[in-house]
Parts: structure tokens; C-alpha cells; sequence
């Protein structure tokens, strides 16, 4: 698929996609890949209907957000969301947007991060927060979480004590770990709305994916 067929999938947003796309992704990492940004900004797009926001910036944030790559389990990683805005900042003053759009998309990509822990300060900022925080819960949250678990060679769960009951929770060794270490508590840290809406019908999902796996093991 060539570049204005992907592009095409951001309508209608598409121009603002065109010399961003190629960019968008910088490694082979399939849950930060070119359909997990098409997700996001899907997401992004039935928030912005509800609540407002800037559609061109709020495009390209969500277009670069993970521009930069850094593994779950890298000391930079608390770093990622920075260098990513730094990268994006230096893509858009290249094609020549205007300085207090930069900073909205740069401020809006810093800010979406979990690990790097930085509140969002505009509405733009929230949205993409909140709808890549949304691909993070729910069936393709628990996809994605088991998909990094493999990747980085954790196990799935401890068969002696899956539910951590008896020991620490580690979710660098276990995947299922993870939903109690960080994706059962994002759905109480949205920022928008619409996006707490979206976000409750998801962890119960995710609530579910857990507990079917426990009953089956």
C-alpha cells in the first residue's frame, strides 16, 4: 500500500497524514505499529466529535506519537514521549506549520505517556491521551499486553498462584501481572468525557479477558 492509500485511511485528515505517515512508525514492534496508530486516531476522532479540538493537530500528534520506538523494559523509556515530540517538532518546522501548532502537537505528545507522567494541559492533549490510553484496555488492550509480554519473553501467568494471591505481583515476568500492576487502573485516570464513557465499557472487557483466562487455566 502506497503512501496516499494509507494516508487515505486518516480522512479527513489525509493532507495532514501524507508527509507524516512514513514517519510514523520507527520499529517492528506490532503493538506500536501503523494499525495501532490508525486505532488511535479512530478513537481520537469519535472524542473530538463530542467534546471539540483542533482536528489538524490533534492528527499529527497521533500520527507521531510513537515516532520514536523504546522497548517497555528500556531505562529510556520514561523518555520516549520527549523524544518523540523533539522528532515531531523537528518534522513539522520542516514542512513549515506554524510554531504554536508545533508546540500544541509536541505538548500533546509528551503528555500522552503513562511512564513519563506528565499532565495534559490542553484539550488536544487529553484527547490523545485518553484514545491511545483506550488501546491499551479492552480485548485489544489484553492483545496488545500479551503480544509485549511475548515479545520481551515473559510467561502469561504463574501456574501456581496466576492471580499473585501468595506473591509480589512482577508483570516483567508475568503478563497477567500486568492488568493489576497498570491496565486496571487507567479507566480512572481519563481526562475527557467522552473518553471515561469509552473507557468504563473497556475494562469491564478487560475484567472479563481476565477472568475467562483464570477460569480456563
Amino acid at each position: 500500500m502506497n503512501t496516499d492509500e494509507r494516508s487515505a485511511a486518516f480522512a479527513p485528515y489525509a493532507a495532514v497524514a501524507a508527509p507524516l505517515i512514513d514517519q510514523a512508525v520507527s520499529s517492528d514492534d506490532g503493538a506500536h505499529d501503523i494499525v495501532h496508530i490508525l486505532r488511535v486516531f479512530r478513537n481520537a476522532m469519535r472524542i473530538r466529535d463530542a467534546e471539540g479540538g483542533d482536528g489538524r493537530v490533534l492528527t499529527a500528534a497521533v500520527l507521531l506519537h510513537d515516532s520514536v520506538s523504546v522497548e517497555k523494559n528500556s531505562p529510556l523509556r520514561a523518555k520516549a514521549s520527549r523524544m518523540a515530540a523533539d522528532k515531531a517538532s523537528g518534522m513539522l518546522t520542516a514542512i513549515g506549520w506554524e510554531p504554536g501548532d508545533i508546540d500544541a502537537v509536541a505538548h500533546a505528545i509528551e503528555a500522552h505517556s503513562f511512564t513519563a507522567n506528565i499532565a495534559p494541559l490542553t484539550l488536544e492533549a487529553k484527547i490523545l491521551q485518553d484514545a491511545d490510553r483506550l488501546d491499551a484496555i479492552g480485548m485489544i488492550g489484553a492483545a496488545r499486553c500479551f503480544y509485549i509480554a511475548g515479545r520481551l519473553g515473559s510467561g502469561l501467568y504463574d501456574p501456581f498462584d496466576p492471580l499473585a494471591q501468595g506473591r509480589p505481583l512482577d508483570d516483567k515476568a508475568y503478563a497477567i501481572d500486568h492488568f493489576e500492576t497498570k491496565l486496571f487502573k487507567l479507566a480512572d485516570g481519563f481526562q475527557t468525557a467522552t473518553g471515561r464513557l469509552l473507557a468504563r465499557v473497556r475494562h469491564d472487557r478487560l475484567i472479563q479477558v481476565r477472568d475467562l483466562l483464570i477460569d480456563e487455566i
